[in-house]
């Protein structure tokens, strides 16, 4: 069986992005909708909406917690308070391994907005070098917290 790791690089590798690949990995123990999931994830992906902002990786952890902690209508209100615990637990342990949660840092500047930031994401590996990581370090973060 592959491990949820495996599952949200190998998910990576097929073109989708951080966030998506994140919470993917996380459905089957959610009982969450595969496909919903990665609709769900889509617009987080490279900082939101490649704007840099919040990790994708970490934006999918942030999913996975809401799903499993969250506070839906019928739930009492102290959800809301562990959902936010797990979150800034999830945050800060990324950010003590990757030095930020903020994308546009972790690549180093790369603009992926503009054509110019992404053929240098390309000619500099940074998939290889930077996302995948950070996706594999949001997963175990994720297993160990919830």
């Amino acid at each position: 069986m592959e491990s949820k790791s495996e599952i949200a690089l190998a998910k990576f590798t097929e073109g989708f992005s951080c966030s998506q690949s994140v919470f993917y990995s996380f459905c089957d123990e959610l009982q969450f909708d595969k496909n919903t999931a990665l609709k769900l994830a889509c617009g987080f992906g490279a900082g939101m909406g490649r704007k840099g902002e919040v990790c994708g990786a970490v934006s999918g952890g942030i999913l996975v917690i809401g799903i499993k902690y969250g506070r839906g209508e019928n739930d009492d209100p102290s959800a809301k308070e562990l959902t936010y615990a797990k979150t800034r637990e999830l945050m800060d342990q990324f950010a003590g391994k990757h030095g930020t949660c903020i994308c546009r840092q972790l690549l180093n500047g790369c603009d992926l907005t503009m054509e110019e930031g992404q053929k240098q994401f390309t000619e500099n590996d940074l998939s290889n070098k930077v996302c995948k990581p950070c996706i594999q370090s949001a997963v175990v973060i994720l297993e160990n917290i919830i």
